[in-house]
This record gives C-alpha cells, structure tokens and sequence, in this order.
C-alpha cells in the first residue's frame, strides 16, 4: 500500500513507494549530507609563493659581519619585502566522504519529510506550452510559497525560458537532485515522470 500525495486541482491521489517516501527522519545524516555537499562545491584554488617559489636568493646578500646591518642569507626569506610567505597557502580539496547507501537514505529521508509537511507536490500543469513568464507565475502562484523547487524529469525549453527570471524557482533534473535544493525550497513541485525516475533511483 502506497502513501497518497496529493494532486494539484485532482481528487485522486497518486500511489509512490512506501520504500522511497516512508523513510524517517535522520536530522544527522541528513546535517551531514548537506555538509558534505557544499564543501564539495568550494573550489579551493588560492595558492602563495612560499621562499622556495619565489624568485632570487643563491647568494648571500652581504657577508655575515662589519657592516652593521643585521645578518641576512637570502632574499628570498619572508621577511624581506620580496621574500616568500611564512605560511603559505596551497590548493586544497574540500570534498568529504559519503558512500551511495548513505546519500540515497538522506535523500529519501528529506523527501519523506517533505511529503509528511505536505510541501511536495505532485503536478504536471508545472510544465508550460510557451517560454512565457507570466503563464508560470500563474501555476506558482496558486502553491503560495516563496522558494519552489521544480523537478522534472528532463529539463524542457520552455520551462527554463519561463522560470530563469522568477525570483527563488529552481528547475532540476530528478537525476541531478541534491540535498541543498531540497532543504531549500518551501514547496517541491514533481512531475510524474520525474517521480517514477526517483523511485527507480532512489528504492
């Protein structure tokens, strides 16, 4: 037995998979999942010239004593003005380990929090015959949600001409969801054959 998730402007409700949208809640899988996604986006491309980068040096600059200036070995020491950084900082990589059981858990268990605070949504009215702002205002109106989250099962023209200059509406592909979109949104809006691509990835 399926759990019901209601259809926007339908009686009838649409059977999903108790093995999908019945998981609980996981706050600290879910906290890491999140976590381990941003820290995968950083970049971590600064890097500095340490002294042994930087150009110059080979030579002693002065000899060591009788001239009344402090003893130097190289030009290339962080103190000097075009000397090396003490601390130099290198290109790094922020990504964190999390195995695929794990990120299908989170991802089944945000969903399933989502269906219990009735904020998703099942609909293919989403989904617009013209690339025109105004006709998918209209559908988002009706859901009264300040950020909305689309998710279809592949990306339509029309739809990304008409959604790219409303404020807070994202459209994403089912197969390249990700935890951030969907903590995110207030309201996620599933077409059907997006769901069916979920269920197959997700159970």
């Amino acid at each position: 037995m399926g759990l019901q998730i209601p259809k926007l402007n339908e009686q009838n409700g649409i059977q999903v998979s108790d093995a999908v949208f019945g998981q609980s809640y996981n706050e600290t899988l879910i906290h890491q999942l999140v976590t381990r996604y941003l820290a995968g986006a950083r970049q971590g491309t600064k890097a500095q010239k340490t002294r042994s980068d930087v150009s110059g040096g080979g030579i002693k600059p002065w000899r060591q004593k009788g001239t009344g200036r402090a003893r130097s070995g190289t030009t290339r020491s962080p103190i000097w003005r075009t000397g090396g950084a003490t601390f130099a900082a290198r290109p790094r990589n922020y990504d964190q380990k999390l195995n695929k059981k794990m990120f299908r858990v989170g991802i089944r268990s945000i969903l399933s929090e989502l269906l219990r605070q009735n904020r998703l949504i099942i609909s293919a009215e989403v989904l617009v015959a013209t690339p025109k702002t105004k006709s998918l205002r209209v559908q988002l109106d009706s859901f009264n949600s300040k950020r909305t989250l689309i998710v279809v099962s592949e990306v339509d023209m029309n739809l990304a001409l008409a959604s790219r200059n409303i404020p807070y509406v994202e459209v994403v592909e089912a197969l390249n969801l990700n935890p951030v979109l969907l903590v995110a949104a207030d309201k996620v809006i599933v077409t059907p054959s997006a769901l069916q691509q979920l269920e197959e990835r997700l159970a």
